[in-house]
């Protein structure tokens, strides 16, 4: 049988470097693109907001403004309430870190206790990269910001641009992007509805039942609410360490208290918060979950599900007619 040879003509081999040469271009810039992508999410949450304003005659720019200036006095209400015990009981719990962690390991366990003290110690003790890590988040929300309200304003003529590189398709595109946009403003109300509602419970929970640092405890449980299935597993753990310290009865009724809390959340809250906002498959949300923690950590994790969503509305306006 006589062998085959390969043709690989100029094109193609141009074709691939340039492929190739693209995606490293995007993964060197890719803390601008997840910021980007962070915008055009809040953009897509803040944009039926701004039409109903409009359709009151206010002007578009105007409208932006007054939304940002409500959202950000709810913001600066909600800190102002929460800052001061906040403070206060993160500042207890940092004190009296090494008493907790000698009563949850005493000696004789197998965890070295010395080894986690040293590493909350270097944590806690490097003042300058605590305020880097402040101050790049800073710029990063004012960067956010900035972007949300420019994608508001010129919302209109992004669509224009988009399906000018689709000729013939302009319609097609414009309401996959459309269909994309509603998807991700459903998928960020609703975690902030769903995110809040948590953390009040898990608050209320932890106040009666006398547990300490019921607030950072709560707001932990607020903000992990936001990666699916494995979040509220994690925010349970540091909750039940800490009234184990108290007494191991309280710990198995906190233990029991995060789990009837969470089969809430799974069978009444989410359905009837989300309305099935995304639609999500749950194996598609856990792999999303785990690959974009593996490659982006935190950030990877936290965008997997709007990443995910935007994936499949593409993926079905590519394979079917609309």
């Amino acid at each position: 049988m006589p062998a085959r040879s390969f043709d690989i003509s100029h094109k193609t081999i141009f074709f691939v470097a340039s492929f190739l040469a693209l995606l490293w271009a995007l993964y060197l810039i890719k803390d601008v693109i997840i910021l980007l992508f962070i915008a055009i999410i809040f953009m897509s949450a803040l944009s039926p907001i701004i039409d109903k304003l409009e359709s009151w005659k206010i002007p578009k720019a105007l409208a932006i403004a007054f939304t940002y200036v409500v959202v950000f006095s709810l913001l600066g209400f909600l800190v102002s309430i929460v800052i001061t015990p906040l403070i206060e009981q993160t500042s207890n719990l940092v004190t009296n870190l090494p008493q907790t962690l000698n009563k949850l390991f005493p000696d004789g366990s197998p965890i070295d206790k010395s080894v986690i003290q040293r590493e909350l110690g270097n944590i806690s003790g490097n003042a300058l990269g605590f305020s880097l890590a402040v101050f790049s988040n800073f710029l990063a929300f004012i960067s956010v910001a900035v972007l949300t309200f420019y994608l508001l304003l010129q919302r209109e003529r992004l669509d224009q641009l988009i399906s000018q590189f689709f000729v013939g398709q302009e319609e097609r595109v414009k309401k996959i992007s459309r269909r994309i946009e509603d998807k991700l403003g459903a998928w960020l109300r609703g975690q902030l509805v769903l995110s809040f509602i948590i953390g009040s419970v898990v608050y209320i929970v932890l106040f009666f039942l006398n547990v300490p640092y019921a607030i950072p405890l709560a707001i932990l449980a607020g903000i992990m609410e936001v990666i699916p299935v494995i979040g509220p597993i994690i925010s349970a753990i540091p909750a039940v360490m800490i009234a184990y310290v108290s007494s191991p009865i309280l710990a198995l009724i906190v233990a029991g208290a995060f789990f009837v809390i969470q089969q809430l959340e799974n069978h009444i809250i989410v359905p009837q918060v989300m309305k099935k906002a995304v639609g999500l498959n749950p194996l598609i949300v856990i792999l999303a979950v785990s690959i974009g923690g593996k490659l982006l950590g935190v950030a990877g994790a936290l965008l997997a599900v709007p990443v995910a969503v935007v994936v499949q509305i593409i993926t079905e306006g590519v394979l079917k007619e609309e």
